[in-house]
Order: C-alpha cells, then sequence, then structure tokens
C-alpha cells in the first residue's frame, strides 16, 4: 500500500456545510474517507466512460411473464452471450411479472450495449443497468 499523504481543500461555508450533512448521513466515519469515495467513483464513471476497461455490471430487469416470447428472447439473449454472463438470478415477483438480475463482466462498452439490448425488448416493464469496477486499479 502506497503512503497516505496530507493535502487541504478550501470551499464556500455553505458547501463544506452540505457536504458534513451527506457524510453523517451515509455514515462516513470522516471527511477523507468521503472525499476517497467520491474519488473513486469518478475513477470507475471514467472507465464506463472510456469503454475499453473491464468492468462489472448488474442488469434488473421487471416483466410480464406472459407477454408472448419474451422470457425465451431474454434467455436467448444470454445465451448468446453467455461469456458476458457471470450469473443469473430469476424471481416470481406475483403471478404475472418477473424480476430478473443479471450480473455482466467484460469490457464496459460491450457490458453497456448488451445492458440496452435486453433493458429495450418488447414487453420489459423497468430496466436498471449499475456498473461497476472489478476493484483492479482502485486504491
Amino acid at each position: 500500500m502506497s503512503e497516505t499523504v496530507r493535502f487541504g481543500i478550501s470551499m464556500d461555508e455553505n458547501l463544506l456545510a452540505s457536504f458534513d450533512k451527506l457524510i453523517e448521513q451515509k455514515g462516513y466515519a470522516n471527511r477523507s474517507e468521503a472525499i476517497r469515495d467520491l474519488i473513486r467513483a469518478a475513477q470507475v464513471e471514467l472507465d464506463w466512460e472510456e469503454g475499453e476497461k473491464e468492468g462489472v455490471g448488474t442488469v434488473t430487469l421487471v416483466y410480464n411473464h406472459h407477454v408472448r416470447d419474451l422470457s425465451d428472447k431474454l434467455t436467448e439473449h444470454q445465451h448468446a452471450h453467455h461469456d458476458q454472463v457471470v450469473s443469473a438470478l430469476h424471481v416470481h415477483l406475483d403471478p404475472h411479472n418477473c424480476l430478473e438480475v443479471l450480473v455482466l463482466r467484460g469490457k464496459c462498452k460491450d457490458i453497456k450495449k448488451m445492458a440496452h439490448e435486453l433493458i429495450g425488448v418488447k414487453g420489459v416493464k423497468h430496466g436498471k443497468l449499475v456498473m461497476t469496477t472489478t476493484g483492479e486499479g482502485l486504491h
């Protein structure tokens, strides 16, 4: 692990008060840990924008399984990209609706593409991609 470096930050007192409130709400031990977390989040976001680094994402889908061929289309899409699908969870929410959560791993741009394709399948009621990192390169 590298050496810890101390540095100062100047900011408007109202912005600092808002930041301290955020720190308290999120349960950070101190300002330093909150700032480190913000920097890490910015690094992950940049990796996803660039698209070439390896990332991990979860795609959450809610759909009515009675929609003709929808379940088959989603399954076929997953099989076509089996090298990116790490895991899948299927939950029956009620007699009609299902929740599916997929864990995907690969180049960030490829995960985004697959997620948008799945979310865009006709009959999917709601979908969301949550993007994160493999942890490599984060300190």
